[in-house]
């Protein structure tokens, strides 16, 4: 058993973000294991509101007291909303990193294909306990 908590609802990238989609909105954020990593999370440097986001391309950044690493989108759109409480309280990555999200996109039409390229949470967990060991 893993001791990192896991989402059924949410496809994860093997970068560890995750996207969870509802309606015509995808929200994205990093996973447990990735907030774990970088240890106390200190900035998030969010994409504007109105750009565009690539998957597979960096679209945000998380620092930490360790590092900074790039947040890779794990689907394409436009961001219609970022987390403005990540300014003030950037802490709450580590705290709750499943209701700590990013941003949010109006997902263009690759969605489907960018989706199925994704893990299901089964496939996440298997990669998360390959790469923790």
């Amino acid at each position: 058993m893993s001791q990192f908590k896991f989402d059924k609802s949410m496809r994860y990238a093997n970068t560890h973000e995750w996207v969870r989609v509802d309606g015509d909105i995808a929200t994205v954020g990093v996973s447990d294991y990735a907030q774990d990593s970088l240890s106390d999370v200190v900035y998030v440097d969010l994409p504007d509101v109105g750009a565009t986001v690539t998957a597979g391309k960096p679209a945000a950044t998380v620092e930490s007291v360790k590092a900074a690493e790039d947040v890779i989108s794990p689907v394409s759109g436009e961001v219609v909303e970022v987390n403005a409480a990540l300014d003030a309280t950037p802490e709450i990555v580590n705290e709750r990193p499943y209701e700590a999200w990013f941003y949010r996109v109006k997902p263009a039409a690759t969605l489907a294909a960018e989706l199925a390229a994704l893990m299901d949470v089964d496939t996440y967990e298997k990669h998360v306990e390959a790469v923790a060991h």
